[in-house]
This record gives structure tokens, sequence and C-alpha cells, in this order.
């Protein structure tokens, strides 16, 4: 079985370092948890418009009289 390059860094991790995996160090896999929880590792989302708000807007009110 061949070792995987480290996601972060690019190299191969020694067989001692196997309780990092997939990083080749504690450096490495704490690296990857600070980009999880600064929000690094987010999905782009685009936010559409509700088509439900769209209608109402575009109705009359009733109240105008």
């Amino acid at each position: 079985m061949t070792a995987k390059p480290c996601p972060i860094c690019g190299k191969i991790p020694a067989e001692e370092a196997a309780r990092y995996a997939p990083f080749c160090s504690h450096r490495c896999a704490q690296v990857d948890l600070n980009r999880w929880l600064k929000g690094g590792y987010a999905i782009p989302a685009v936010e559409e418009d509700d088509p439900d708000e769209s209608e109402e807007a575009a109705q009359p009110s009733d109240n105008l009289h």
C-alpha cells in the first residue's frame, strides 16, 4: 500500500506519522482544523429570491381604501 501525500503540505508521511493520517504531522492536522474552524472550507452559496415574497409584493394591498 503506497502512502498518499499530505493534503496540506504534499509530503509523503513517514510510517510513524500514521496516527495523524491523512496528514504527515501534528502541525498539518492543526492547520487543517484551523481552516475548518475559520470557515476556509465553506462552500459559497448564492441566495435566490423567495418566489412567495415576490408574489406578495406584486399583489395590490386591500388596505389602500
